[in-house]
C-alpha cells in the first residue's frame, strides 16, 4: 500500500531530499535517457507529493500553484518506481496531486507539460490537449490542463 506524505521544501528530511532526486534521476536520465537539469532551482518553490511503500519513496510529483510554473496550478516530475508501476501508484499520486491543489492552493485549473506516450493516462484524469507537440530535454510533449468544471 502506498502512504502519501506532501510537504514544503522546509519540511522534507535529508533522507526524503535524497529519495526523492534519486528516484528522478534513476527515471529521468537513467531509465529515459535523458540528459538535463533536474535540480532547477524550482524544489525550493514547490509542495511535494511523496508516495512511499514500507519507508522507501516510490512515487514523486511536485506540485506549483498558479504563476509558480505556469499560469495555472501544475503538477511536474511525475515519477514513480519501475518496478512499482505494476500497482497503479502513477493514478493515485495523481488524484492526491489534483486533491493537494484544490485543499493547498484553492486551484482547480492545472496544466502539465506531458509527455507524449501518457496523455491517454493523463485523458483518464480529466486533461485535455492543448496547444501543439513540442520537444523538452529531447522527448516529445504536450500541454494538457484539466479544469475541474469541465470534469464529469
Amino acid at each position: 500500500m502506498l502512504s502519501i506524505f506532501i510537504k514544503t521544501f522546509d519540511e522534507l528530511t535529508t533522507g526524503e531530499l535524497y529519495d526523492m532526486l534519486q528516484l528522478r534521476s534513476e527515471v529521468f536520465v537513467v531509465e529515459q535517457d535523458c540528459v538535463y537539469q533536474d535540480i532547477d532551482g524550482k524544489d525550493r518553490k514547490a509542495l511535494h507529493l511523496i508516495g512511499k511503500k514500507q519507508g522507501k519513496v516510490v512515487a514523486y510529483t511536485r506540485l506549483f500553484p498558479g504563476g509558480g510554473y505556469f499560469d495555472e496550478a501544475s503538477i511536474g516530475r511525475v515519477v514513480v518506481k519501475e518496478e512499482e508501476r505494476k500497482y497503479g501508484y502513477g493514478h493515485d499520486i495523481i488524484k492526491a496531486s489534483i486533491a493537494a491543489i484544490g485543499d493547498h492552493f484553492k486551484e482547480y485549473r492545472i496544466k502539465i507539460s506531458a509527455q507524449k506516450y501518457l496523455i491517454r493516462f493523463y485523458e483518464k484524469h480529466g486533461f485535455v490537449q492543448v496547444g501543439e507537440e513540442y520537444l523538452e530535454d529531447g522527448i516529445p510533449h504536450i500541454g494538457m490542463i484539466r479544469d475541474a468544471l469541465n470534469v464529469v
